[in-house]
């Protein structure tokens, strides 16, 4: 078990804390495979939650789940040139099984677009099968030259919608409403504030015509991607000749999107809210959102302790995902500093002292304030310190959004800022300036956001030619 002295202080090493804190909190651990990881049962309790929260929410869009060959034809990725281009460099690909070379070599699915047009080209027929809204969770295959744990490994699990629509209206209206359930996701859930914004032309997705995203800032002042969702245009649908008839019997093309949330969203979680103890939860996505710890040393002691324990535990129901920490091999202090250290939100003391004054003690993993509740409240005391926590997360993460989003009206002060921060800017919508500032500073057009800070027009940042796009700019992960 690793201890509290073991997590690097963030000011001192802020990628070292970041590996600490998912060793400490036993989230995860490398393979034998480089740039892939092994997401042990806290983790995996943890994408659970967003995985449950998530699908209810694309279900009740209309979406339905289905499933697709991880094992794609390499010829179906050299359909469409913007795609496989994107992609090369990130391509695993098998070409050889059951002891034969293969007549055509097959691709790990880095993600699923062409293997669902295909299928689409064939469950289509006429504007009665529109819109078509399939979701599939899975796995995806990228080789990551730099790999971080739940940020950029070989292998993650995530998410992927895609739907087919008559008209580019309708398209574009799906891409808007499913990066809005991923803000939702991202601020109601995770209490991490984002900007939903529009990618530059460089950033967007391999064969997009617009992708649309929410980006987040971590605590050490970059950028995180937390979802994507891609107008696809009709490019997909000729390349895989994914057509319908219309009313008027005329046979047209169909409009795609695609849209994802990755594994990537639980490092999201770690560096916006944890802290030099470990890992912090926010409390509507904690596995375990309260831990209770008994103490007493006599077996009367213990039998009159865990008899308001229980009595406690069903005032709470199903309301609160509670656990009871009742081991007599480990210290108060090992499992104070355990439970500290894998983030749970509130833990829970209730010893004899506290039955004879007819109380317990409520610590908060965010803040670390102990509070004396009485028993005959303590579930809505309880109830409410939970949502309370989850407020705070989510108004703490967002002062710290907006105070570091500068906006810099010369390069200089951009170079500066995006070392630490976010930097608003205009941008005369040049690629070669675009690449000039992530030359210079590793810095990217994170987006273009829908709500505009800058009014009117000013000069580019770069060039300071007359420019009319704000954009925001940052390093990322």
């Amino acid at each position: 078990m690793a201890t509290e002295s073991s997590i690097t202080p963030r000011e001192k090493d802020f990628p070292v804390w970041y590996q600490d804190v998912i060793a400490a909190a036993q989230l995860a651990e490398h393979s034998p495979v480089k740039g892939s990881m092994i997401i042990k049962p806290e983790g995996y309790a943890l994408w659970e939650m967003i995985q449950a929260d998530l699908d209810a929410r694309i279900k009740a869009t209309g979406h339905r789940n289905a499933y697709f060959p991880m094992l794609i034809p390499e010829s179906f990725l050299n359909k469409e040139k913007q795609h496989v281009e994107g992609f090369a460099p990130e391509l695993a690909v098998v070409t050889h099984a059951g002891g034969e070379k293969l007549d055509e070599p097959l691709v790990v699915r880095p993600t699923s677009e062409t293997m669902i047009h295909d299928a689409f080209s064939r469950w289509i027929q006429s504007y009665r099968d529109l819109p078509l809204l399939i979701n599939q969770w899975a796995n995806v295959v990228r080789w990551e030259l730099r790999p971080r744990m739940f940020l950029r490994t070989t292998e993650f699990l995530w998410q992927e919608g895609h739907t087919a629509h008559a008209t580019e209206e309708d398209m574009q209206a799906e891409v808007e409403k499913m990066l809005g359930v991923y803000k939702e996701l991202a601020q109601d859930v995770l209490a991490i504030p984002v900007y939903d914004c529009e990618k530059s032309e460089s950033e967007r997705f391999a064969g997009a015509k617009r992708t649309l995203t929410i980006e987040a800032m971590m605590q050490d002042g970059k950028a995180l991607q937390m979802g994507t969702s891609h107008n696809l245009g009709q490019g997909f649908s000729e390349a895989f000749n994914v057509m319908f008839t219309d009313k008027d019997g005329q046979r047209k093309y169909a409009w795609l999107a695609s849209w994802g949330v990755s594994t990537r969203v639980i490092g999201g979680l770690i560096m916006t809210h944890s802290d030099d103890k470990g890992l912090v939860l926010p409390p509507r996505i904690a596995p375990v959102q309260v831990v209770i710890v008994p103490i007493g040393k006599t077996e009367d002691e213990q039998q009159a302790v865990k008899k308001a324990i229980d009595e406690l535990m069903l005032a709470l129901g199903t309301d609160v995902r509670t656990h009871l920490d009742d081991r007599d091999y480990q210290t108060m202090g090992q499992k104070c500093n355990e439970w500290e250290q894998k983030g749970i939100p509130l833990r829970i003391e209730l010893g004899p002292r506290d039955l004879a004054l007819s109380q317990l003690v409520v610590a908060r993993r965010d803040t670390g304030d102990k509070e004396t509740v009485k028993l005959s409240v303590a579930d809505k005391r309880i109830k409410q310190l939970l949502e309370e926590m989850q407020v705070d997360l989510l108004k703490n993460a967002t002062t710290r959004l907006e105070e570091g989003t500068v906006t810099v009206s010369d390069y200089e002060a951009l170079k500066t800022q995006v070392q630490t921060g976010f930097a608003r800017s205009f941008w005369c919508g040049m690629a070669e300036c675009e690449t000039q500032v992530k030359a210079e500073t590793k810095a990217t057009i994170r987006c273009l956001p829908f709500e505009r800070k800058l009014s009117g027009s000013g000069s580019c940042i770069v060039c300071e030619m007359a420019a009319a796009k704000e954009v925001l700019w940052a390093r990322s992960y």
